[in-house]
């Protein structure tokens, strides 16, 4: 009873503010005035600062965009148990998007400045090993997604917040050991990233299955959900929730890892050439 009256409730209040978030707008806005000020004019406190270049502008414009999409707009909203989908959607957005965007928007003397701080590395620097990077993440997201756990944790709204801006933050390690490549911090090779990447997809594959493939409704805070579209009952809501985040998945991997395969295979390339070089170089010397 008191699950169906918050369905009510919440379908009740469909405000504009509380479907598109303007204090989630506002906060975007300033998070693109502090990075457009320190790429600019704010430059000069940045150690071997440079120009930023118009493709990293997008980027970070890209994950601005996205991470308002994924707090401030109705996927958002209809999220918090209505529809699963909207829900898994966001997550997709929040942990696999929004990340790779904002380092591929962030300047490397930008973030060695960052990394140099004493306290930074201190505490920064362990946890970026990347077989910590690579397990934390998937094994939070898996645990997250076990039904007992993710309705305790739904349970309580500060509980499920906690954990959504936890995932998000071990989301940012698990994408750290990939983009950051700034000597010192640079632990793997192009080939083994290719491994790498190749292994999350590996590890996130078990959640989305037992959500595509389950039979009946796992989560507490969709079960007597409304049907807010008429051809999608609730159990089809769930298993296209797992579905949307699985294609999302295999898009974002197959991007980063298609990226970093042909960076690898320029490296090997250029490498190559400059043995070749040297050898005809070594072959006409004169011989005594």
């Amino acid at each position: 009873m008191n699950n169906h009256m918050n369905h009510m409730g919440h379908s009740q209040d469909a405000t504009f503010f509380a479907l598109w978030r303007p204090d989630i707008f506002l906060i975007v806005v300033l998070l693109g005035a502090l990075y457009f000020y320190f790429i600019g004019k704010g430059r000069g406190r940045f150690q071997d600062a440079k120009p930023v270049s118009g493709k990293q502008k997008f980027w970070m414009v890209m994950a601005l965009l996205t991470l308002y999409f994924g707090q401030g707009s109705p996927i958002n909203y209809y999220g918090h148990s209505l529809l699963f989908s909207s829900h898994m959607t966001q997550m997709s957005l929040m942990y696999l998007v929004f990340p790779p965007m904002v380092y591929a928007g962030l300047p490397d003397w930008m973030i060695a400045s960052v990394l140099r701080k004493p306290f930074v590395k201190k505490w920064v620097y362990p946890f970026s090993q990347p077989l910590l990077a690579l397990f934390l993440f998937n094994m939070m997201f898996s645990f997250y997604h076990i039904p007992y756990i993710f309705n305790a944790v739904t349970a309580s709204s500060w509980g499920h917040l906690t954990y959504h801006w936890v995932l998000v933050f071990v989301s940012f390690q698990m994408w750290f050991p990939i983009f950051v490549t700034i000597p010192g911090w640079n632990r793997i090779s192009d080939l083994q990233r290719l491994g790498y990447i190749f292994a999350i997809g590996v590890l996130l594959t078990p959640a989305c299955a037992l959500i595509i493939f389950a039979k009946t409704q796992l989560y507490d805070p969709y079960l007597n959900a409304p049907q807010l579209i008429s051809w999608l009952p609730s159990i089809d809501d769930q298993q296209l929730g797992g579905v949307i985040m699985k294609i999302i998945q295999e898009i974002v991997y197959g991007t980063i890892l298609a990226v970093t395969f042909f960076r690898w295979y320029r490296t090997e390339k250029a490498k190559e050439a400059d043995m070749d070089a040297a050898f005809l170089e070594r072959s006409q010397l004169p011989t005594s």
